[in-house]
């Protein structure tokens, strides 16, 4: 007994020249099946070249008949490179007695200037005979005893016309098939898509995109196993891959799904098509004929897939049109009125949308026909428009269709909320929505102008994780390197083991900047970045990290700049989240590090500064749990710069201090400039910082800050610093000297108390104070609290150090991953 058949279609894009022909083929010749139908549409562009040649013959231009010759020519040329010997003599016999039928019809098209659709039928369904014709002979040379067989589907499809379109007549097709197709036949059927026959007799067309409707016809009468329908993409997309890069092929979907996503927009399937899939149970696989690796979309009834939402699309070129009065509270038969008008003047609606008041109904409309059925619906409620019972008739231009489809939102709770919610948060207004009680579908009118966006945060809402985060980092120094190779080395496993998709997509450095189309490859960035770094443009890489289609951006600033600290506020307001060791912002007027705090604290981005007092050590986020468990700080003192703290551990007065300063830079201890450290400024800074966490309005300039720095070395460049340094040196051996000679060690120390009273200095400490008792970069903070009184809370550990410092930038980024994951 034969097997099943299995049906296959191929259109235009995959029928385009030779090479076209011959992919095909090798396609179907690796399957094995007994029997194999294959529906064609015509070459790409034929159709519309046919039809032309009917527009040029009503207004008797005799150039149709050149453009036919130049048809020709191309398949000619086609057939010429597929078929050799006496097949090639067959196909081009025959092209050229169909080409004598429609220049004798066109003739007579010209002869009355007016070609009825009949006419048009005729002439446009050649395009599918032809395709036919030669892929079955090519098919017939490639494998004699498995190609080679043609089927004209107007010998099988019969159909009568109606309102809706054609609708097949099954059981007279049914005998049809039965009896063109031999019950035992075995090999390839090659068949013509598109066209068919009336109940007269004539021949007819399936209209456009006819030829997927006719592979789902001969799938049904063939009582085949699966129906396969080649393009020129992988399969169904989760959204416009044109509009929304994130787009993906849908695995798996329900022939609900399907027609839902095709009704809406989504091009690569007719709606119409799965009707006789559906009656019949028979699976829809969407594959690409230029990746036939590839295995495409599955459409059945179920679907394994526990996805909530199998995709996004939009539908654009619509109107809205606004029907309100409270003269239409509460009386039956508006709705109906209404309907009926557009109806009669052949007004499609695509979305009703209606208060429960009943105060308005709202309609969405093709924008072609948005004036003509404001007239008709004011026409048809003219009394009530004159009397005051309806307001007005208003019209929306411009507006766009987004749905979101999935079966798998019936019953589950939120799945509006968090559609809407994406889209307010992408600042985008909705003017009308509509769900259906199948719960299948969401739809939210929109302006044109906003589709795109809304595509792309409705997908990255739905189908990137919340963990998936665009990162920006400004600054490749020290700390800014040492991060990127630490996001390089754990990024494969927060992948895998927490679902966090990281995502550096932007680098910049002070007059430069890498943008990573997807992401930048961190293992070979500085190799890109040397080869495709443009000039540095802040708004421009703002836009690249801050895309739409990703539902999380962050920029990280690794610099010591006041210009990058700027505009804090601004990528705040804008969604974008923060996270720096740039002391600038927490440190600057007050009034802007208010304003950044807040922003940060009560709106939707975050802003995290850890690594601004203590580099990876937890000083600011163990002062903030004091705070807010209610405890009550007396006192902060400690060691807060790890510079500092390793120039007067390593310090014993026999290297010279300059010495000192010179091979801390060069390990990356010091700031790029020692003189921010050495001057205590940096010290300063973070006393600030932690001040204001305790409410204090402090600016720097409030308190006295010991600078170390000899005065007539705070100017110039650093290398003039640098050298002459030296000359300073016995200053500090004598201030060395003075404290040992006391018994005591040299500590540069921040004091802050209750009052907000503060102070940053060089001291001498007794060899049994804590602060005596550090490793080299230790930063040692002494909390003095209600709590902690007798024994205060102390934090202590590396303080500098780019590895230490990046390692804290990096707990931010993943303190920020789990604030996003929580939708806090």
């Amino acid at each position: 007994m034969a097997s099943r058949w299995k049906i296959h279609k191929f259109g235009g894009s995959s029928l385009g020249d030779a090479d076209c022909f011959r992919r095909v083929a090798d396609i179907l010749l690796g399957y094995d099946d007994d029997r194999i139908g294959v529906v064609v549409s015509a070459m790409g562009g034929m159709t519309d070249a046919l039809l032309n040649l009917v527009t040029l013959a009503e207004r008797d231009d005799a150039s149709f008949g050149d453009e036919l010759n130049t048809i020709g020519e191309r398949y000619s040329e086609t057939a010429r490179a597929l078929l050799d010997g006496d097949s090639l003599v067959s196909v081009l016999d025959a092209w050229s007695r169909d080409a004598d039928d429609i220049r004798d019809l066109l003739k007579a098209v010209a002869l009355v200037k007016s070609a009825p659709q009949r006419s048009r039928d005729v002439v446009a369904g050649y395009g599918e005979i032809w395709s036919a014709r030669l892929l079955a002979t090519h098919l017939g040379q490639q494998s004699p005893e498995r190609g080679g067989a043609w089927i004209d589907a107007r010998e099988v499809i019969i159909v009568s016309q109606h309102e809706l379109g054609p609708i097949v007549q099954w059981d007279v097709s049914q005998a049809k098939f039965d009896a063109v197709v031999a019950a035992d036949f075995r090999g390839m059927a090659i068949i013509t898509g598109f066209i068919a026959t009336d109940e007269e007799g004539l021949q007819t067309t399936l209209g456009r995109n006819g030829s997927d409707y006719s592979a789902a016809i001969f799938a049904a009468l063939s009582k085949a196993s699966e129906l396969s329908i080649w393009t020129d993409v992988d399969g169904v997309m989760s959204a416009d891959p044109n509009r929304v890069p994130e787009a993906h092929v849908i695995n798996q979907l329900t022939y609900n799904e399907a027609m839902e996503l095709a009704y809406f927009g989504a091009k690569v399937i007719h709606p119409q098509t799965l009707g006789p899939a559906v009656e019949n149970d028979i699976p829809v696989i969407i594959r690409n004929s230029f990746n036939s690796a590839h295995p495409g979309s599955r459409i059945e009834a179920g679907s394994a897939s526990e996805d909530e939402i199998k995709g996004i699309t939009a539908i654009s070129g619509m109107a809205l049109v606004n029907l309100e009065g409270s003269g239409m509270i509460g009386v039956p038969g508006t709705a109906d009125r209404l309907f009926a008008a557009l109806k009669d003047a052949g007004v499609s609606v695509t979305l009703i949308s209606q208060a429960s008041s009943e105060h308005s109904i709202c309609i969405a409309v093709p924008q072609d026909l948005a004036e003509r059925a404001r007239q008709v619906v004011s026409d048809a409620f003219a009394d009530e428009l004159a009397g005051g019972q309806i307001q007005s008739v208003d019209v929306t231009d411009a507006q766009s269709i987004v749905a979101v489809v999935g079966d798998g939102m019936a019953g589950t709770p939120g799945v509006a909320g968090r559609f809407f919610g994406t889209l307010g948060r992408a600042g985008i207004n909705v003017r009308a929505i509509a769900q259906g009680s199948s719960e299948r579908n969401i739809s939210a009118v929109i302006d044109s102008d906003e589709a795109t966006r809304a595509l792309r945060a409705a997908h990255s809402g739905f189908y990137l994780s919340a963990k998936t985060i665009s990162i920006g980092l400004i600054g490749t120094g020290v700390v800014g390197g040492a991060l990127l190779q630490q996001l390089e080395k754990g990024a494969a496993r927060l992948a895998r083991d927490f679902n966090l998709d990281l995502r550096v997509r932007g680098i910049a450095r002070s007059k430069s900047m890498l943008l990573g189309e997807r992401r930048v490859d961190l293992g070979n960035w500085q190799q890109e970045f040397d080869k495709g770094a443009v000039d540095l443009d802040l708004e421009a890489f703002e836009r690249h990290v801050n895309p739409d289609h990703l539902p999380h951006a962050v920029i990280i600033d690794c610099t010591a700049e006041q210009t990058i600290a700027d505009r804090y506020t601004g990528w705040l307001e804008r969604g974008i989240h923060i996270i720096t060791p740039n002391k600038k912002a927490g440190s600057g007027p007050h009034s802007a590090y208010k304003a950044i705090r807040s922003l940060g604290t009560h709106g939707s981005s975050h802003f995290f500064y850890e690594t601004t007092v203590g580099a990876a050590l937890p000083i600011i986020s163990t002062l903030q749990d004091l705070i807010h468990t209610g405890d009550a700080v007396r006192s902060i003192q400690g060691i807060f710069s790890g510079t500092l703290a390793y120039l007067f551990n390593i310090y014993d007065g026999k290297t010279p201090f300059s010495e000192i300063v010179r091979q801390a830079r060069r390990c990356g201890y010091t700031e790029p400039d020692p003189r921010d450290d050495l001057s205590g400024m940096d010290v300063a800074r973070k006393l600030t910082i932690l001040a204001r966490e305790l409410g204090y309005e402090i600016e720097l300039g409030d308190f006295p800050v010991g600078n170390l720095v000899p005065e007539p070395l705070r100017e110039g460049t650093i290398d003039e610093f640098l050298d002459k340094l030296s000359e300073y040196d016995d200053d500090m051996l004598q201030t060395y000297e003075n404290a040992r000679a006391q018994g005591k060690k040299l500590r540069y120390i921040g004091r802050l108390d209750a009052h907000g009273a503060a102070s940053v200095g060089l001291e001498s400490v007794d060899v049994d104070n804590p602060f005596s008792h550090i490793a080299l970069t230790d930063n040692i903070v002494q909390f003095e609290t209600d709590r902690y009184s007798e024994n205060p809370l102390v934090v202590q550990g590396p303080g500098a150090g780019p590895e230490v410092t990046a390692g804290g930038v990096f707990s931010d980024l993943l303190r920020l991953a789990r604030y996003l994951s929580e939708g806090t």
